[in-house]
């Protein structure tokens, strides 16, 4: 039996849209001889679906989007994935389809409820294991998390001893490093069983998470024998034979290249998500104020790749603490990429506002609210160019900055989308000299060697109110992704005034992530759906004296 797996990219909701996208790759997979292809979960709505699920409009109409799929597919069997409603709940279900109808339908046992996923809010649990006979070969049903819990892969194995084949359809969202355990999990799962695992991944992205594919097939043994692609589309193949009881694959397809480092793979899934979340939202063209600084400009740059320089429009915005060399970098940067750059000086405006302010007794140019009047300026320009030409402002804060609140609500944090918000200040150096080494030097290198500042007042550095980088992501790594103490990371080595310091800066400032745009998750752990922390909060975690 030969045997596809093909992952697909749909957009949640888009129901009549994603059958014709599984049609499609269904009738390729047809041409090449197989006898089943499969889909991955939530292949028809899309996932997460969230909300939508509680619509039981929605659900009829993914039931009904499922059977006319399987009316057109009356080629080899077909597997796919869809929200099942019927009356014992609303199930994450498997659709196993073949001669035009569905022939059997598996419901996930093992439901994620942690980090990014709720699927006890949604989903009712899957009470049967199922094994199902597709062209005279036993093939094992499962779904993504069934394949994570050792006692389900376990059950299994002792439920259907003669199982041939185990498929799993998957909607594993994407974080730096997670491929590994991945990858381990499904080599586990397939030595424990003794059979061929046919694992097919969601690929794509939908608002903060992204799906990267790279699904797997291995041999009876749990070796990876063949892998799809990494953040596109694809289908791979593999011919399984039944010998002497055996079952084993007797050929399969190269493995597809994979990123070479940690690096390229988290700048891959930064372009597909910055890709996708514009175009699934109807928009044409973004529009990214970029000031000479290396965040505006690793956003420029990722914005570039996904969408096209013709499709990018950079405003630099310079006032009286702009340094010459921030803007020729911001011009500089314009022309590499290629894009649309135009100036527009808010000195001007900027005196305005504040001649208009001081009529407030009180009012001054020496703190912190003269520095965020300047962002919530070019907060406004942006907006308002969005508005007139339908263009999507994307943000350039990163997470380092994000944690501990150095950003302007209704300033910087203005607009719809924001590239880097997951991405440490350490890992956006890295991703600039990434882009520099594989596609020449399109970030001016002097951005990328020059002190980081705002340039919001004279002469002012990064370093005049946070410390060095490499400490702040240190501690934002330990409390943010790993939920350690203000004593663990003390114990650590870090000095107590500053954990107790940045800790605080974190905690305080959760009400300014609240109101940010959505980010393209890439860390374990990102602000958002994964840390979903009171704003009102007066517990602290700090160093004991």
């Amino acid at each position: 039996m030969r045997i596809a797996a093909a992952q697909i990219n749909p957009v949640v909701g888009d129901l009549q849209g994603n059958a014709d996208k599984i049609l499609r790759a269904y009738q390729e997979a047809a041409e090449n001889g197989v006898q089943l292809a499969v889909f991955p979960e939530m292949s028809i709505s899309g996932y997460p679906p969230e909300d939508l699920l509680f619509k039981k409009h929605f659900l009829k109409d993914c039931r009904e989007t499922s059977r006319k799929l399987a009316e057109k597919c009356t080629g080899p069997a077909i597997i796919f994935g869809s929200p099942i409603c019927d009356k014992g709940g609303c199930f994450n279900s498997l659709l196993l389809a073949s001669d035009g109808e569905i022939q059997t339908i598996y419901n996930k046992m093992q439901l994620p409820n942690y980090g990014v996923f709720d699927e006890r809010r949604y989903f009712s649990r899957g009470k049967i294991p199922l094994c199902f006979d597709v062209a005279g070969l036993r093939v094992g049903l499962s779904i993504c998390e069934d394949i994570w819990e050792t006692e389900q892969v376990e059950l299994y194995k002792s439920l259907f001893p003669g199982m041939d084949i185990f498929v799993n359809i998957s909607a594993s969202p994407f974080h730096k490093g997670k491929i590994e355990e991945r990858k381990q999990i499904i080599s586990n799962c397939s030595e424990t069983l003794g059979v061929p695992l046919i694992y097919c991944n969601l690929v794509g992205g939908q608002d903060e998470l992204v799906f990267d594919g790279r699904s797997i097939i291995t041999d009876s043994s749990g070796n990876i024998i063949a892998k799809a692609k990494y953040f596109e589309e694809d289908i791979i193949y593999a011919d399984v034979q039944k010998q002497n009881g055996k079952t084993d694959i007797i050929a399969c397809q190269e493995k597809a290249p994979q990123p070479r480092n940690v690096v390229e793979e988290v700048y891959e899934a930064l372009v597909l998500g910055t890709k996708d979340y514009v175009r699934k939202n109807g928009f044409d063209k973004v529009i990214i104020g970029i000031s000479g600084g290396i965040d505006s400009a690793l956003a420029a740059a990722i914005a570039v790749k996904a969408l096209g320089s013709e499709n990018v429009f950079g405003i630099t915005m310079p006032s009286k603490f702009n340094k010459s060399e921030t803007i020729t970098d911001a011009e500089l940067l314009a022309a590499n990429l290629g894009i649309s750059f135009k100036t527009i000086p808010i000195s001007e405006t900027l005196s305005a506002f504040h001649n208009a302010l001081s009529m407030i007794p009180g009012w001054d140019d020496s703190g912190t609210a003269y520095e965020n009047l300047q962002a919530r300026i070019r907060g406004t320009i942006l907006m308002s160019l969005s508005n007139q030409f339908g263009y999507m402002v994307l943000t350039t804060g990163n997470k380092s900055e994000t944690a501990v609140g150095y950003s302007t609500l209704y300033g910087d944090t203005a607009g719809g989308f924001a590239v880097i918000k997951d991405v440490t200040k350490t890992m956006v150096y890295r991703l600039s000299n990434y882009i520099n080494e594989i596609f020449g030097e399109m970030i001016p290198e002097s951005t990328i060697t020059r002190p980081p500042s705002a340039e919001l007042r004279e002469e002012q550095l990064d370093v005049d109110s946070l410390p060095d980088y490499d400490l702040l992501d240190a501690i934002i790594k330990g409390y943010v992704e790993q939920d350690k103490s203000a004593d663990q990371l003390r114990s650590e080595g870090c000095k107590t005034e500053d954990v107790n310091r940045l800790l605080r800066m974190v905690d305080f400032n959760e009400y300014k992530r609240r109101q940010s745009p959505p980010g393209i998750k890439i860390t374990p752990k990102a602000f958002g759906r994964d840390r979903r922390l009171p704003i009102t909060n007066k517990y602290r975690s700090q160093v004991r004296e």
